[in-house]
């Protein structure tokens, strides 16, 4: 299955995700590039949009996606609270959310370190972890808009970590999801 995964890839458009700063919560300082995003170390003097998300540490992708097969891939490191993933247009921006299919995100992300080893979240319902002794460096992220399909793969070792239910998108634009709070995300080229 896994291998077959792989193969599938190889028909998807790399794409080519930028982070959109008018999304991105205050305490976030995204680069100049649009490649990378870290927390800072107090928030920002930034104007209150609509778009900006207010409560929750996240940044949208600028690119929207409603259609085709696409996959990216984001340099998580050693991070140790961090989730990526993909999230409807309309998602909520302000107030508090909670990363899930229902919420109009379908990501994945660690929220801390037990010992010696990992646990990576799938905010799904209901949820799913994976306890792994390995440190993911690299997440590949694929979406097939058309089959509502969203999966996650290890980018390094070539394997598939998990993938969501297939989803009804609507017609409605799905945009690469990052949630920084305490780790640096760097997106491959």
């Amino acid at each position: 299955m896994e291998r077959d995964c792989w193969k599938r890839l190889l028909s998807y458009t790399k794409a080519n995700v930028t982070l959109d700063p008018d999304t991105a919560h205050p305490i976030l300082v995204v680069s100049e590039d649009g490649k990378s995003v870290r927390r800072a170390d107090a928030l920002q003097d930034l104007p209150d949009m609509p778009e900006r998300f207010d409560t929750c540490h996240c940044v949208l992708g600028s690119e929207g996606f409603t259609s085709g097969r696409c996959y990216w891939e984001v340099e998580v490191g050693n991070g140790k609270y961090w989730a990526v993933g993909v999230a409807r247009e309309s998602v909520r921006r302000k107030g508090r959310i909670s990363p899930s299919p229902e919420e109009g995100i379908w990501a994945m992300g660690i929220n801390g370190v037990k010992g010696h080893c990992k646990v990576y979240h799938f905010f799904s319902s209901p949820g799913t972890r994976l306890i792994s002794w390995d440190n993911i460096k690299r997440i590949g992220v694929s979406l097939d808009y058309e089959a509502g399909q969203v999966a996650f793969l290890d980018a390094d070792w070539k394997s598939l970590l998990f993938s969501f239910p297939p989803a009804s998108y609507n017609g409605e634009r799905i945009h690469p999801f990052f949630w920084v709070r305490g780790s640096q995300l760097g997106l491959c080229p």
